[in-house]
């Protein structure tokens, strides 16, 4: 398999474009087979994950063509089938959302559960609370999940988690449900709010999103619209700690700055400057980084994809640092990797203690999951001497063009690739 090539000890310097957010897409692609004529959707991402939400899309019966680079053209008047099967669901951790719209749609689902990162369990009960509130019967036939109902109609739903999955699931099929649906401790994300306004373009009723409750009045039908997708924020944060691990100065472009405050507020107390604008933030740092406690919450506090990139930069900072798990169970299995290149991590249930060491050395590693590989990357851009990326795999799942993206501002890092290396499942 692939694997990424990294050298070391280059501060990044210059400019970097953000792409399309991966949550919102896989959330909005799904969301496209609610309407009754074709969408055009902008700010795609040429991500793994999504690559397979369109495959699984054309699978159904959609007609997906490419416009442009970044741009899709997406028909689901031709969509004749409501199952989602195990091999098209297999390399995504999205494929939940197939539920809500295909129920949306037709009344019923037959969805295989995600696949992608392990990084931890990912139940959903919540999603299936939500659909049984609006009528569906939920059943679990062959390890798929079932979804069957005659009709959906309004309803209050309060979530017992604060779930992102089970939000936008509830959104998508309360759509087009009749009457008023009310979710209560409801995710707060961006890629929630962004779902909500491409609902509300194609012309449904939703109000409240970015809130802890949403309403969402059903409407009985919904149109093809034209939508651009928000800036990634967690690859702009990704980019943001690499900038501030290299001691670099680097600029990253196509970001909303209000969506990137909680990372930008622990790289300040960490030592690092950051200037806003308009579209884009500029990192600098002079100096190794300082020690500073991490927490994760669900937005808007610190978000659980940034953990494994943050605790790098704490891994080459000056003194001991604490980063406590507030989401997931499994989200440090990446400390092990750190260790192999010197770095001083100590694990206990879901926090871990970080006394930073002055560098790291390149080492054989491999990423656990796509945000632990983003950990790596960065991990290698900042040790001494040649490290080599195993299960790059889950890094593609998210990260577009990271390559290119970071040897354009001074990084050493090349794909190492063989002839028997994967496929793409877009839409030609």
């Amino acid at each position: 398999m692939d694997k990424f090539v990294v050298n070391g000890g280059r501060r990044l310097c210059g400019e970097v474009t953000v792409s399309g957010a991966k949550n919102a897409a896989v959330a909005i692609l799904p969301a496209v087979l609610l309407a009754d004529s074709p969408c055009i959707i902008e700010n795609v991402p040429d991500i793994s994950d999504v690559n397979a939400i369109l495959y699984a899309l054309r699978e159904l019966g959609a007609e997906v063509t490419q416009l442009e680079r970044t741009t899709f053209r997406i028909d689901p008047t031709g969509v004749n089938s409501f199952v989602v099967s195990k091999e098209m669901a297999q390399g995504m951790r999205a494929s939940s959302y197939f539920l809500g719209a295909l129920l949306g749609r037709l009344r019923r689902a037959k969805v295989a559960p995600p696949g992608g990162c392990d990084i931890g369990l990912r139940p959903i009960d919540q999603h299936i609370k939500g659909f049984e509130a609006l009528g569906a019967k939920v059943t679990i036939d062959s390890g798929m999940v079932v979804a069957k109902a005659e009709k959906l109609g309004g309803c209050s739903v309060y979530l017992d988690v604060v779930s992102v999955g089970a939000t936008v699931n509830i959104m998508i099929a309360a759509a087009r449900a009749r009457g008023m649906t009310v979710i209560e401790n409801a995710a707060r994300e961006p890629h929630i709010v962004d779902l909500a306004n491409f609902l509300n373009s194609m012309g449904a009723d939703i109000m409240g999103a970015g809130t802890s409750v949403i309403k969402i009045r059903g409407v009985e039908r919904l149109s093809g619209t034209s939508y651009s997708i928000i800036p990634d924020q967690i690859e702009a944060g990704t980019y943001m700690v690499a900038a501030a691990a290299t001691q670099g100065d680097v600029v990253i472009n196509n970001v909303i700055p209000k969506h990137l405050e909680s990372n930008a507020a622990k790289l300040r107390e960490a030592g690092a400057k950051i200037e806003e604008g308009d579209e884009y933030v500029r990192v600098t740092m002079d100096r190794r980084p300082g020690k500073c406690n991490v927490k994760t919450m669900p937005h808007p506090g610190f978000p659980t994809d940034m953990q494994p990139q943050f605790a790098t930069l704490l891994a080459i900072a000056n003194g001991t640092s604490i980063v406590t798990e507030g989401v997931w169970d499994s989200r440090f299995r990446y400390a092990e990797q750190l260790t192999f290149m010197g770095a001083d991590i100590q694990v206990d249930g879901k926090s871990a203690i970080i006394t930073g060491v002055e560098r790291l050395k390149g080492a054989p590693v491999k990423a656990n999951d796509l945000r632990a590989g983003a950990a790596m990357i960065i991990a290698g851009l900042v040790a001494e001497g040649e490290t080599e990326i195993t299960d790059i795999e889950y890094i593609d799942r998210g990260y577009e063009q990271v390559v290119e993206k970071l040897t354009a501002v001074g990084a050493d890092i090349k794909r190492v690739s063989d002839d028997e290396y994967g496929y793409s499942l877009k839409a030609n």
